[in-house]
């Protein structure tokens, strides 16, 4: 790791805790404590608000920010997939939100980064999903974001048609479909529904509310558990 990509991260890191030690910071950035004493130093002295001291941990002054492109070229590639995996895979609204957000990267960076910007050979190709998925993912975003029911016509995996009124909770991306997880009030438990077998798709007017056991966290950690849904 180039020194100025690690004295960017050792910020990044303070951002991260309330108090970070330099053993802590040692072990994230894989090199000695000696040299996080260096660079902590020298970040002070060229006028970085860290304060504490060796032995005790160190704290990033509250209200300090950094320009806001240094990035590492090895964070542009991830910035550039990750923008034409959702070019791809995702939406037209969150693709053109997405290729905004790299023009505006771009538009600001150093010259000695623009090239590799444009120039990344990493891509995702978008074919693989019908475009009548992607057509459903605007409005199940809203619904997401609005807490809104959803009224399904749906075809299980099993061939067999079904009817149902969800509560939407995440989508999901498999590399070649999207899926929506939600709590369905036909089985009163969370289901998980592919966008390619939805026959027909509604947001109700109705709203709903989060509810203890019925949240997307509590899905996660049904998982976790290894459990059943």
């Amino acid at each position: 790791m180039r020194r100025a990509d690690r004295l960017f991260r050792i910020i990044q890191l303070l951002r991260r805790r309330s108090v970070a030690t330099a053993a802590w910071l040692a072990e994230e950035l894989e090199v000695s404590e000696r040299t996080v004493y260096r660079d902590i130093r020298d970040l002070s002295l060229s006028g970085v608000p860290i304060e504490g001291e060796a032995g005790v941990g160190y704290v990033l002054r509250r209200g300090f920010d950094l320009p806001p492109l240094m990035f590492s070229e090895a964070e542009i590639e991830a910035m550039v997939l990750g923008a034409r995996v959702v070019a791809s895979y995702s939406d037209p609204a969150m693709a053109r939100a997405a290729n905004e957000a790299l023009a505006r990267v771009e538009a600001v960076l150093p010259d000695r980064l623009k090239a590799r910007l444009t120039s990344t050979p990493l891509f995702a190709p978008g074919f693989h999903v019908p475009s009548e998925v992607l057509g459903k993912l605007a409005a199940l975003r809203g619904a997401l974001e609005a807490h809104r029911k959803v009224r399904l016509a749906y075809t299980d995996a099993a061939g067999e048609p079904t009817d149902r009124t969800v509560r939407p909770l995440g989508l999901f991306f498999w590399g070649t479909t999207w899926s929506l997880t939600a709590w369905c009030e036909l089985r009163d438990d969370f289901r998980s529904f592919r966008l390619d077998r939805m026959r027909e798709m509604t947001v109700a007017a109705e709203r709903f509310a989060d509810e203890p056991g019925r949240t997307i966290d509590d899905f996660f950690a049904r998982v976790s558990r290894g459990e059943d849904w």
